[in-house]
């Protein structure tokens, strides 16, 4: 006998369920109408699932499974509609039902859960509350908020005239003692006027763009003041330590409280211009040392291959610690997902990836042939709802939609269908609308996987995954005269998919610097970031679009950046006597790993979980951080000990990164590894199979409990081998610190590719202190051991 269809087993085993679900008794879900209709996300048992990953799921699979279940319980009416499937993230899909229809499908035995989807405003802007921060308990309440604390932020400077920056009648008058910095007065920017007790610094750095450039900044295009003519950077200083304004959105989309990581924080900010901001950063950074800023937030990367004594940040960032202040980088957003693409990996700098949270801003595109496909869209307006004929920027003069390159009479009145890259997406549309089309669907990168960017699309547009886009593309060639509509839903806030997520754009690992120092460290809420915006420029950017608004909704490392150094303000205040390097690891330590539904945290990418390459440590939680247990300590000594192991001579540890008459001589330096540096991760490169490394680590205690006795647990990376010497570390009055060594062993047994890794784990039953272990074998050599 032939097997069944894939769908069709799918139906049959659940229609064994169908008369007795039909005659049991319905419990309806509270506060609805049995025949109002609504999004519901329904979970299919995993044993029940198809084993496809695309969204032909949902014409092969899903349909028939609706109609099947739902028919014979004669709760087949109003017809339920399929928006979209998971795969990945998730198993089941999302449909239009009535009450009735979803308490009919959470009965049978092979759908796990059915979840009423809503879309409503937002009680803050999310990143707060998905950061479980909160002014009455934990890291926030013991912090006070960071009112003592100010954050310098280097960047495109900021726009003062916003209610994110403006005085703030519950913070001292005057900036914290310990802070001597102070507003320039330019004539673009009244110190006077704009400086106040929430933005307590503000100064411009634009020497390096004009040495570039060999000419002087054109006034009349930007301003030669720490005002922001780009937004960028009034975006960055609002998520780290903005004021809380209410009724915050774009375009209504994100409603809510928009407030910092740090609420009450201080602000200082840097103006940098294009090419200036490498030269800038020393310049910059030695300033706000010596204005005594506690936390410097820097959302600007150089090139991965340079040296550290090649790169400004990491120069400038180890004279920030040197003095005690913490240093918060942003890996290279544009990198993601290639290996090996991540910057700022200076053992010293908080390097932190891109992650999702659990909100939307969903369209779903419907062909005329009932197929549907989700994507992401900040446009402003809805749509009638009607049915418009589709056509593919390849047929009518540019794959990409460039600008003027688009045959009007081809696509007047029509939704494009675009390839990603050549122009901005926004700019895609802008072409789409020129040529007299109706709206636009833009290609996500293939490399991305399921992620999607949202755009403030001028017109009815919408981003797709790439693969989604060539489901529309074969539907638009197959059919003599293909039409489509996109719906948009607006800001949804869901449990499906789970989050967080890694971003695909997050730069990933290992570092190219210095591979044994595992980068990035963590990562943290960076896609669909809503913060203030400059009102000086547009929300797309464009010279074409005229529209201002109070907050723009960006994505990108940069915009995960501030929030780490929001959380580093807070933690510094509520730990004062901790090294930089103790908050540090408190934040890595305390990260975690599984996402909302328990599992593995997910690389959009590939929907697979990702590895410490792509996530680091995990993701930043930051009220755990506040008693993390146990703290991994370094200061500058050991930070000359990585870079005498790198190589680096006496002269240019004291010329470059020095310089203030320190003499070091690495000849008299224990001799160590760069592996050695006592961070919380580890990180190792084998030469040869078969290898056996040890790496020694001390950590502090500074539980409550002064005779703390922990054990170790953990996973070892697949093909190695760990022993921990010792297994327990008992900690008394006298001892509060200890040491271990972590033998790590390549052996022939599980797989092992270039890059494998593991976890250990400390506990002492009320704290976990994680340390993630990566292992890096060179290609020829995982090539042999696969061999095997």
């Amino acid at each position: 006998m032939a097997k069944p269809p894939a769908a069709t087993t799918l139906v049959l085993c659940c229609l064994l369920a169908v008369a007795a679900a039909a005659a049991a008794t319905w419990i309806g879900h509270p506060h609805e109408q049995d025949d109002d209709v609504s999004t519901y996300i329904v979970h299919v048992m995993p044993a029940h699932a198809p084993r496809l990953t695309t969204h032909r799921i949902a014409r092969d699979h899903y349909a028939p499974f609706l109609r099947e279940l739902l028919l014979p319980a004669h709760v087949a009416r109003p017809p339920p509609r399929l928006l979209y499937s998971y795969a990945h993230a998730a198993t089941g899909f999302a449909a239009r039902l009535t009450a009735r229809q979803a308490a009919h499908l959470e009965a049978h035995p092979c759908v796990a859960a059915v979840v009423r989807d809503e879309a409503y405003e937002l009680h803050t802007t999310l990143s707060s509350s998905f950061l479980r921060l909160s002014p009455s308990s934990g890291l926030q309440a013991e912090s006070n908020s960071a009112t003592d604390a100010v954050i310098a932020v280097l960047d495109t400077g900021i726009y003062p005239d916003h209610a994110s920056f403006a005085s703030d009648p519950s913070l001292s008058p005057t900036p914290p003692p310990t802070f001597r910095g102070e507003c320039v007065l330019t004539p673009e920017f009244d110190a006077s006027v704009y400086c106040n007790n929430k933005l307590v610094g503000a100064k411009m750095f634009y020497e390096g763009y004009e040495r570039a450039s060999g000419k002087p900044i054109n006034e009349t295009e930007d301003s030669k003041s720490p005002l922001d003519t780009t937004g960028h950077g009034t975006h960055s200083a609002a998520i780290a330590a903005g004021s809380p304004v209410s009724d915050a959105n774009l375009f209504g989309l994100a409603n809510g409280v928009a407030k910092g990581t740090a609420p009450g924080a201080r602000i200082a900010c840097a103006g940098k211009w294009g090419a200036s901001a490498p030269t800038s950063s020393p310049a910059w950074t030695r300033r706000a040392i010596a204005d005594g800023v506690d936390v410097i937030s820097l959302s600007l990367a150089v090139n991965r291959k340079r040296t550290f004594a090649q790169d400004p940040t990491a120069i400038s960032g180890f004279n920030a610690v040197r003095k005690g202040i913490v240093v918060v980088v942003a890996s290279a957003g544009s990198g993601g997902p290639k290996e090996s693409t991540v910057t700022n990996t200076a053992p010293w700098l908080l390097t932190v990836g891109a992650s999702s949270m659990n909100h939307q801003f969903q369209t779903i595109v419907v062909l005329g042939d009932g197929h549907t496909f989700s994507g992401t869209s900040l446009y402003p307006g809805d749509t009638d709802g009607s049915m418009k004929s589709l056509v593919f920027g390849g047929f009518a003069g540019s794959a990409a939609c460039e600008i003027g390159k688009l045959d009007a009479t081809k696509v007047a009145g029509k939704i494009v269908l675009c390839e990603v890259g050549q122009v901005l997406d926004a700019e895609k549309g802008v072409a789409v609308a020129q040529a007299g089309g109706f709206g636009v669907i833009v290609s996500s990168r293939s490399s991305y996987g399921e992620y999607a960017k949202a755009t403030a699309h001028l017109i009815p547009g919408t981003t797709v995954p790439n693969a989604d886009a060539l489901e529309i593309l074969r539907y638009m060639v197959k059919t003599p005269y293909p039409v489509g509509k996109i719906l948009f839903f607006g800001t949804v806030l869901s449990s499906s998919p789970s989050s967080p997520r890694i971003a695909s754009f997050s730069a990933r690992g290992p570092s190219l610097a210095a591979p044994e120092i595992l980068k990035p460290d963590l990562v943290a809420p960076g896609v669909s970031i809503l913060a203030a915006w400059s009102g000086l420029v547009s929300p797309t950017e464009l010279d074409v679009d005229t529209r201002r608004v109070k907050f723009n909704i960006l994505s990108g490392t940069s915009a995960a950046c501030p929030h780490v150094s929001g959380v580093a303000a807070l933690l510094k205040m509520a730990r004062p006597s901790w090294t930089p390097a103790m908050n540090m690891s408190a934040l890595t330590t305390t990260a975690y790993v599984q996402d909302s539904s328990g599992n593995a945290i997910a690389d959009m990418a590939t929907g697979k979980p990702a590895g410490p390459f792509e996530l680091g440590a995990g993701h930043v939680d930051p009220n755990s951080a506040l008693d993390p247990g146990l703290v991994y300590d370094a200061g500058v000594d050991d930070y000359l000990d990585v870079l005498c192991a790198l190589g680096y001579s006496d002269e240019d540890i004291v010329g470059i990164f020095l310089r203030d008459g320190t003499i070091t001589n690495c000849s008299t330096r224990a001799s160590t590894t760069v592996a050695d540096l006592n961070r919380a991760s580890i990180s190792v490169a084998v030469k040869a199979y078969g290898d056996e490394i040890t790496v020694r680590r001390t950590v502090r205690n500074v539980g409550r409990n002064v005779d703390a006795v922990y054990t170790v647990g953990g996973v070892p990376p697949p093909g190695t081998q760990l022993r921990i010497r010792p297994s327990k570390l008992v900690f008394d009055a006298e001892h509060q610190t200890r040491t271990y060594d972590v033998v790590i062993h390549t052996v022939s047994s599980g797989s092992f590719d270039e890059y494998t890794h593991g976890s250990i784990v400390w506990s002492d039953g009320a704290h976990k202190v994680r340390s993630p272990i990566a292992v890096t074998c060179p290609p020829s050599q995982s090539a042999a051991v696969a061999a095997i």
